[in-house]
């Protein structure tokens, strides 16, 4: 494939060496607006794009590849808001784009985990439970889109619980997540059901950024293949 990575920071440069690894192209690298102007004629010429830029980006990124029909696999977080927008321009338009709030294969295996762990506390009321993400300094979105995901899937499974709150809720309808920010702590989710009597956890650590950067470079190869709007898990289940 001929990749454009979209924003060149430190995931970027390590999706580069991946996709290098696996015989793929880095034809184009845009890391700011005047790019996609100054470096058309090359962007014509890419199969797809890689997005890790930044929030203040990524709408304009998208609107960028429907325009020159470039499938875009996003990593980028902190968009979730304009998702069903997103979605609906993606299918009227006929483009491709997947995204995750992760693409750590293991975290997206850690998803199956906490969807059927939520399932089975429903009926266990006395456990309480609550979310801990840790990330480094760089991640500028808080909490983390990998905590999002998690704990949406935990509210809808669980009948006690109707919404999420940053760090510390007092109501108990309100599943509480603590986001710290430590370097050079790639990413670490924990999940802990805690009652008088015991307590369960789960949790997923990753040690470095590669993990990420082969998921993403997976999800783009699968998109080749693929027109419409999807979730990473898509490629798994």
């Amino acid at each position: 494939m001929n990749i454009a990575l979209l924003g060149y920071g430190k995931m970027g440069k390590v999706i580069e060496g991946i996709a290098l690894q696996r015989n793929h192209t880095i034809s184009v690298i845009v890391d700011n607006d005047n790019d996609w102007i100054t470096k058309k004629d090359q962007l014509s010429k890419v199969d797809i794009a890689i997005d890790f830029s930044t929030p203040d980006n990524i709408l304009a990124n998208i609107d960028n590849c429907f325009e020159l029909n470039i499938p875009i696999v996003i990593g980028t977080t902190g968009w979730y808001d304009q998702i069903e927008s997103i979605k609906e321009k993606c299918e009227s338009k006929n483009q491709s784009l997947l995204w995750a709030s992760n693409f750590s294969i293991g975290v997206n295996i850690f998803f199956k985990v906490n969807q059927m762990l939520a399932k089975l506390m429903n009926n266990y009321n006395d456990y309480e439970v609550e979310m801990e993400e840790i990330h480094h300094t760089g991640k500028l979105d808080a909490p983390s889109g990998t905590a999002i995901s998690l704990a949406n899937d935990i509210i809808e499974q669980l009948d006690r619980k109707n919404n999420w709150e940053l760090d510390n809720s007092t109501s108990k309808e309100s599943l509480s997540i603590y986001s710290k920010r430590i370097d050079p702590i790639p990413g670490t989710h924990s999940i802990v059901y805690d009652s008088n009597i015991d307590t369960i956890e789960i949790k997923h650590t990753a040690k470095n950024r590669e993990g990420f950067a082969m998921g993403a470079i997976l999800a783009a190869e699968w998109l080749q293949g693929h027109q419409g709007f999807y979730e990473f898990k898509k490629v798994f289940f």
